[in-house]
C-alpha cells in the first residue's frame, strides 16, 4: 500500500499570518472575500486601493489592517489644498546652524493611510507615484529609502461624488489590487447596530504580525512554485484582455507580473506551495478591475465574462 505523504507542517510565519487573517475576520464583519485579497495584496507587497462610498468600512479596514500587522502607521487626509510637501516632507532653514534640515513627512512610515485620495489634485496625487514604485523619495535632490515593509493603503470616493479628481492611469497602475465593500449583509449591519460600530475593537486589536514575520512570510510567498502551464494562462489571459472589443486596454506586463505575485499569495494563504488556476482566477477581478476600462457594460460583468471565456491550458 503507497503511503501518501503528509503536507509540510505550516511555518511560524504562515501561522502567524493564518492567526491575522481570523483576526481581521472578526472585525470585517460580513466581507472574508474582500478582507482575504487585502492580506494577499499586501503579502504580495503591492499596495492597496479600496473604493467605494463613504460609510461601508474602508477606513476601518485599512486600520485593522494595519494594527493587525503590526506596523507604524500614518493617516493623511486628502483634501484639495493638500500640498506634495505635506506628504513627503521639506527642507526647512535652520538658522542656529546655517543649513537646510530636512522635515520628513508622513510618507515615511510602514503603513501610510491615503484617506479620499482623489479628492486632492492630480499634482499631490502624482506626488505618490515614485513612493509606490521605487519606495523612495527625492527632493532637493537627495533620495531618501521609505521604511521596509511600506505599504500604501488608499481609499477612494466614487468619482461621480462631488470634489473628487480622477486618478489618472499611471496612478492607477502602481496600485497591485483594488477591492469593494459594499453594503454590509442583514447580519453584520445588525452587529453593527448592537455594538455600536467597530472603531473601539480596531483600536485594541493586538498586533498578530511583527516587520521580520512579515518579511519573511513574503519570502515564502515569492517561493510559492508556479508551474510552466500556469504561466501560459497567464499569457493566454493578458491576450484575451488586450484583444477584447468592450476593454479599451489590456494588462501590461507589468500588471502581469501583479497577477502571478497576488496569486502566489492567495495559494500561500489557501496554505498550499503552488499556484493553481483558481487562485489567478480569484485575484484576477482585484487586479485587473482598476486597470481595465471598460467600453459600455459593467467591468466586473465583463471580466467574469473573460475569465469564463478563456480556457486553461
Amino acid at each position: 500500500m503507497t503511503r501518501v505523504p503528509a503536507p509540510p507542517s505550516p511555518s511560524t510565519s504562515a501561522a502567524a499570518v493564518a492567526r491575522a487573517l481570523a483576526q481581521l475576520d472578526g472585525v470585517i464583519l460580513g466581507k472574508p472575500g474582500q478582507v482575504r485579497l487585502s492580506l494577499a495584496c499586501l503579502l504580495a507587497g503591492g499596495h492597496l486601493l479600496i473604493e467605494d462610498q463613504p460609510g461601508v468600512g474602508k477606513t476601518t479596514l485599512a486600520h485593522a489592517l494595519s494594527r493587525t500587522l503590526g506596523l507604524s502607521f500614518r493617516r493623511v487626509q486628502f483634501t484639495a489644498d493638500l500640498l506634495p510637501a505635506d506628504l513627503l516632507g521639506m527642507s526647512i532653514w535652520d538658522a542656529a546652524g546655517g543649513v537646510f534640515r530636512y522635515q520628513p513627512g508622513p510618507i515615511f512610515s510602514e503603513v501610510l493611510l491615503a484617506d479620499e485620495i482623489n479628492r486632492a489634485t492630480p499634482r499631490t496625487q502624482s506626488a505618490l507615484l515614485e513612493a509606490m514604485e521605487e519606495r523612495q523619495v527625492s527632493e532637493g535632490g537627495v533620495t531618501r529609502p521609505l521604511p521596509d515593509p511600506f505599504f500604501v493603503i488608499a481609499t477612494q470616493n466614487p468619482a461621480a461624488f462631488v470634489g473628487t479628481s480622477p486618478l489618472p492611469e499611471a496612478q492607477l497602475d502602481r496600485f497591485l489590487m483594488s477591492v469593494t465593500l459594499g453594503y454590509p449583509d442583514a447580519r453584520a449591519e445588525r452587529t453593527l447596530l448592537e455594538t455600536g460600530g467597530r472603531g473601539d475593537v480596531v483600536r485594541e486589536l493586538p498586533a498578530a504580525l511583527d516587520p521580520d514575520t512579515l518579511r519573511s512570510a513574503r519570502r515564502e510567498v515569492d517561493a510559492v512554485y508556479a508551474a510552466p502551464p500556469l504561466l501560459d494562462y497567464l499569457q493566454v489571459l493578458a491576450r484575451a484582455t488586450r484583444d477584447h472589443p468592450a476593454l479599451d486596454l489590456g494588462l501590461s506586463p507589468r500588471a502581469l507580473l501583479g497577477l502571478l505575485a497576488a496569486a502566489r499569495a492567495w495559494a500561500y494563504l489557501a496554505g498550499r506551495t503552488m499556484v493553481l488556476p483558481e487562485d489567478v482566477q480569484a485575484v484576477f477581478p482585484g487586479v485587473a478591475g482598476h486597470r481595465l476600462p471598460v467600453r459600455g457594460g459593467v467591468a466586473s460583468d465583463v471580466l467574469a465574462r473573460l475569465l469564463a471565456e478563456t480556457p486553461i491550458p
